[in-house]
């Protein structure tokens, strides 16, 4: 069996690589482990910058039609129980709220689609389903990795097929995007670096179909998405996207305690049932290296973090769409030598960045617990005093793991082959983001007078953005890059927002909306310019 591209691994991440590879005409092979998607609690919130990369795939709408309803609020509660009052409530906008926000700016500040909570049981059924439909993808479930070898030319994997059979696939690459415990991370002896077995917690997930309509429970919280228990077990509750099931996470020595946390946590008797009970660790490790030869790894097999920020899935989400249209590239004949290895110097970077505002927000989490103590439901004024200083802590401390806008919009590639080098450039920041087009950053969402996003005009190749007027020379840039044979467009918008925003009249942006390159004149080695963007540059 024979094919371009082998990706082992039929999480969020695989599928978002299968499924953009097969809408530009790839053939790749998807296979997976499991039998079929399992019913699992995971993953639970695409971030702004996921929605913007399903936007451009086509699945925004059906992800949200999938998910929390639009409505929903998705407020952050620190509480005692559901049926006390709360010690603390941090409100956030529900979908709808976002989206009308967004609407109503247009100075690049915002994304073009706001989060959508969605549970990973119910994403992955759904892009399973989009994945099966692409002629130019095989899918296969019940099929298991085993090992691989590689040569100049090409890469071969042992697979265990459904009926237990030994077969062998080759490819011209393989991605390996299946998750922590990697076995094609193993196969290339690659190692996973950093902080380990920082806390042990069990997760259960419950069916409990009433709970979310009875709330408030007496004095307790309103509808939210997260409620935090203040005790000694970091009990936390996550409402799922249907409303109906619940995970809980709490510091317990066996499975079986699972039950009476949720009875206590909740407060008072509703119809639940128990359906998973499984125990975690929280990590943050990063991979020494993306890849060798010609495997690559993606999502969990380079870069485990603790679920607090929401880091995980989508920034796997970002590697899939960083890798996908590079491997397209190579594999047309227009990608050059350097293109590839961008992969890991531009991703690793971001991942390692990501590791730390995990460990940022994690790091808050437990400074505001820390202040726990036991005197804390106790009806004195010490028992007051308690629970008002955890709160005036948790105001400050919780905020840095829902408040993540930095580290999902702002993130820039440093030091790329394929980014022109400007010197300089903004600092990360991980809680506030601010608009730019510095070369690497993803080049910020404006709206036009017609209601679309400058995203939406921009299509899958590379585009250069003429602004307001402008009358620079484009001609030598718009050659060199069809002497690459490159795809490439000039688009030119001649309204006002985008170039205030951008703040040049020249954007190269290439298929991932990050910035090339940027100029109010024409490039001065337009062939340069071409050699960097799609690969071919000498690195010196």
């Amino acid at each position: 069996m024979t094919t371009d591209v082998l990706i082992v691994g039929a999480g969020p991440v695989g599928l978002t690589l299968a499924i953009d590879l097969g809408r530009r005409g790839v053939r790749c092979i998807l296979i997976e482990k499991k039998p079929a998607p399992e019913f699992l609690p995971k993953m639970e919130r695409c971030n702004a910058r996921t929605m913007e990369i399903f936007r451009r795939m086509g699945l925004a709408e059906p992800i949200r039609a999938a998910g929390l309803g639009r409505n929903v609020p998705m407020d952050v509660y620190i509480v005692l129980a559901m049926d006390e009052p709360p010690l603390l409530r941090l409100p956030y906008p529900s979908v709808a709220e976002a989206q009308a926000q967004i609407a109503a700016c247009n100075d690049g500040s915002m994304p073009r689609e706001p989060y959508q909570l969605i549970s990973q049981y119910t994403l992955e059924p759904l892009l399973k389903s989009v994945v099966e439909r692409l002629s130019s993808v095989t899918v296969r479930y019940g099929h298991e990795f085993l090992g691989l070898s590689q040569d100049v030319d090409a890469v071969s994997a042992t697979v265990r097929d459904l009926e237990g059979r030994i077969v062998e696939i080759r490819a011209q690459y393989i991605v390996g995007c299946d998750g922590g415990a990697s076995p094609v991370r193993k196969q290339l002896g690659i190692l996973l670096r950093g902080e380990g077995n920082l806390m042990r917690l069990h997760q259960a997930l419950y069916y409990a179909p009433d709970l979310y309509d009875r709330m408030p429970i007496g004095d307790g919280p309103g509808r939210g998405r997260h409620y935090h228990i203040a005790d000694a077990q970091s009990t936390f509750l996550i409402m799922q996207d249907s409303t109906k099931h619940w995970t809980l996470h709490a510091v317990v020595d066996r499975a079986e305690e699972m039950a009476a946390q949720f009875e206590r946590t909740i407060g008072v008797p509703v119809p639940h049932e128990v359906l998973y009970v499984g125990e975690w660790r929280q990590n943050l490790l990063l991979a020494d290296h993306y890849g060798a030869g010609r495997v690559f790894l993606a999502g969990d097999s380079v870069h485990l973090v603790i679920p607090t920020g929401g880091l995980g899935m989508n920034t796997g989400v970002g590697d899939a769409i960083d890798l996908s249209w590079k491997l397209e590239a190579t594999l047309r004949g227009w990608g050059g030598p350097t293109l590839l290895p961008s992969y890991e110097i531009e991703r690793r970077q971001i991942g390692d960045r990501n590791v730390a505002a995990s460990r940022y927000a994690s790091l808050g989490r437990r400074k505001w617990r820390s202040q726990y103590r036991p005197d804390i439901r106790d009806p004195t004024p010490e028992g007051q005093a308690t629970r008002d200083h955890l709160a005036r802590v948790a105001n400050v401390e919780q905020r840095k793991t829902n408040e993540m806008i930095g580290a999902e919009l702002g993130y820039r590639y440093v030091g790329s082959p394929v980014i022109w080098e400007e010197p300089g450039g903004p600092e990360h920041q991980f809680r506030t983001y601010a608009p730019t087009t510095w070369p690497g950053g993803r080049l910020p969402h404006v709206w036009l007078q017609d209601g679309r996003s400058v995203h939406d005009v921009i299509g899958d190749g590379y585009t250069l953005l003429r602004l307001r007027s402008s009358t620079a020379d484009t001609r030598g840039l718009e050659r060199a890059m069809q002497a690459r044979q490159a795809p490439f467009t000039v688009l030119t918008i001649d309204e006002d927002a985008p170039r205030d925003v951008y703040g040049h009249d020249l954007i190269l942006v290439r298929p991932d909306l990050h910035v090339v390159w940027r100029g109010n004149t024409e490039p001065g080695d337009p062939a340069q310019l071409a050699a960097v963007a799609t690969g071919h540059a000498a690195v010196g």
